[in-house]
């Protein structure tokens, strides 16, 4: 059964809106510019952002036609281990991080991830690049969450 975008994508809406109320409603923490309120609001305005871009079907042309499964010659596809993928960049960020840093294990996650999720090279780099600075920036800058530098510090 396949659900369609719009479906799917007015139920992360939704999801981030309830994300962002109940975030709305925690209180704050005197003497903070930053409290418990944060993060998940700007977890439900990332999630509602994500919701409307895949109800306006935006990067739909980024998607290719899979082909069957069955005849694929991947030992992960035939074996089925892709779903041990997060599960292994979790422990590979949980050994890395210290000593690489925030940015080059995020980077190297981001990479691995998109190309186990089939993505094209010229999708998967740019994301690598990206994403690691706006995460970090995120945590630095707005939670002031100080994330390890390791061998490459972010540039603020």
């Amino acid at each position: 059964m396949q659900l369609s975008d719009r479906v799917t994508g007015g139920a992360l809406v939704l999801l981030g809106a309830a994300a962002a109320w109940g975030g709305s409603r925690l209180p704050a923490v005197p003497g903070q510019d930053v409290g418990p309120a944060a993060f998940p609001m700007l977890i439900g305005f990332g999630l509602i952002a994500c919701g409307v871009l895949i109800v306006l079907r935006v990067g739909r042309s980024f998607e290719v036609e899979e082909a069957p499964e069955e005849n694929s010659g991947s030992i992960m596809a035939r074996l089925g281990l892709r779903v041990l993928t997060p599960p292994a960049l979790l422990l590979f960020y949980m050994l890395a991080v210290e000593r690489l840093g925030f940015l080059l294990t995020a980077a190297t996650m981001v990479f691995l991830g998109a190309l186990a999720l089939r993505a094209s090279l010229r999708l998967a780099v740019p994301l690598a690049v990206v994403a690691p600075l706006l995460v970090h920036l995120a945590f630095y800058k707005l939670l002031r969450v100080p994330l390890p530098d390791g061998l490459l510090g972010a540039p603020w």
